[in-house]
């Protein structure tokens, strides 16, 4: 795997020791449902779909440390990729990723149904028949660079109506994906338009930076809240008295895929620039050029992984909802 530019990060946050939580009470390792006992829909907040992604580690941790009881339905608390984060090195960071493969790039049904094993997809396996349980998700991930947080709320209307309720971060990404394979976020009902369920993806800030916890854990108690999950008692201690900025959505018009192994950017693009100009070169790939199609294009997670297959960047516009 390549590391790019990760390691020139300082690890500000320590991996906190989640064998407390490995019986779980759901008959699935490191997955726990309180309920409340009362109706209600069941959340699931997750982390580490990839397991060198601290920041979601410490907001679930924290809700299990500060007794938290969801007010009404079920709410699961879940470690996903536990074997690639049992790996994770502050000398090496990034090599705990995922053990063999994206955890988020095996949710479709082809995957799942066949008969390809890896660690991953033994995993993604075992935690399906919960998932399909869920009605809310929120999958808490972080990112290669030290830039602005953002909700991927997917393509759907209730995707973005959910991160609206969320109310945090401040950006609202609309985006269908990547070609490498589908995500958590989108799979089943959570990326049918027609059905209920909806998923958040939030991306917390650069992967070991202290804010990245910090916002991780707002987020979730933001998101527990706009369910109405939290207690009154919980809610006055934990939900944050700050209102949060206005929100703006970006629509992603283009996944630049990588398609050979010579792909490079033109400048060192961190994400979230906005390019004035349509027409501008942003990288090559082999002979293609990539370009802005648009003016006033934003650039969403350009990656430092320039591997064949995967996505280079997505390509943005600030559109109106």
């Amino acid at each position: 795997m390549s590391l790019g530019a990760e390691e020139i990060y300082p690890i500000e946050l320590a991996a906190p020791d989640i064998s407390a939580w490995r019986a779980g009470n759901t008959g699935i390792p490191y997955m726990t449902t309180l309920d409340s006992g009362l109706p209600g829909p069941h959340a699931m907040v997750l982390a580490v779909t990839h397991g060198n992604e601290l920041c979601g580690v410490l907001a679930v941790v924290s809700l299990f440390e500060t007794g938290f009881q969801p007010a009404l339905g079920r709410v699961t608390l879940g470690f996903a990729n536990v074997t690639a984060y049992e790996r994770f090195d502050p000398a090496e960071p990034g090599l705990s990723r995922y053990v063999e493969e994206d955890f988020n790039r095996v949710w479709d049904d082809a995957s799942l149904n066949g008969t390809r094993r890896t660690v991953e997809l033994d995993r993604a396996r075992e935690i399906r028949p919960l998932v399909d349980t869920v009605d809310y998700l929120l999958d808490i991930h972080s990112m290669q660079h030290a830039t602005e947080p953002l909700m991927l709320a997917g393509t759907t209307a209730k995707g973005t109506a959910l991160a609206r309720r969320v109310g945090v971060p401040r950006l609202i990404v609309q985006d269908s994906g990547h070609s490498a394979g589908r995500r958590l976020r989108d799979y089943g009902a959570f990326g049918d338009p027609a059905a209920a369920q909806a998923a958040l993806l939030v991306e917390c800030g650069q992967h070991w930076e202290r804010s990245s916890a910090d916002i991780a854990w707002s987020t979730t108690i933001r998101f527990l809240d706009s369910l109405q999950m939290l207690a009154p008692d919980y809610r006055a201690r934990h939900l944050p008295t700050a209102a949060p900025a206005p929100q703006c959505a970006i629509e992603v018009t283009e996944t630049v895929t990588i398609t050979s192994d010579r792909f490079r950017f033109l400048r060192d693009y961190r994400g979230q620039e906005v390019i004035p100009e349509a027409g501008t070169l942003l990288g090559i790939d082999d002979t293609r050029e990539i370009r802005t199609p648009y003016p006033d294009c934003v650039l969403i997670m350009p990656s430092r992984r320039l591997i064949r297959g995967q996505t280079a960047v997505r390509l943005g516009r600030f559109v109106q909802t």
